[in-house]
């Protein structure tokens, strides 16, 4: 994976830190539906619902299930706030 092509994602609940990686691109449960963000995403903040964030490292495609939260997209950064 070319550093050049990733992006951080953090998921976070109230009790800890349960996810920290490089990511090439990360889908979520957004309130108004089902989006994704890649590399250079324009700046965003948006409420979360009970799905699933999904994730691709190395080509791996992982999953996260999460009940409502937040997420905030901005400087190539995905910061999930959310119950599990």
């Amino acid at each position: 994976m070319d550093n050049h092509d990733v992006i951080l994602l953090k998921v976070l609940t109230p009790e800890k830190i349960i996810c920290e990686k490089m990511v090439e691109k990360v889908s979520l449960p957004g309130t108004a539906g089902r989006f994704m963000v890649l590399k250079n995403h324009a700046p965003l903040i948006s409420s979360l619902v009970k799905g699933t964030v999904v994730y691709v490292t190395d080509g791996h495609e992982e999953r996260i299930e999460i009940e409502e939260g937040f997420v905030e997209v901005a400087d190539n950064k995905v910061i999930i706030c959310a119950e599990v």
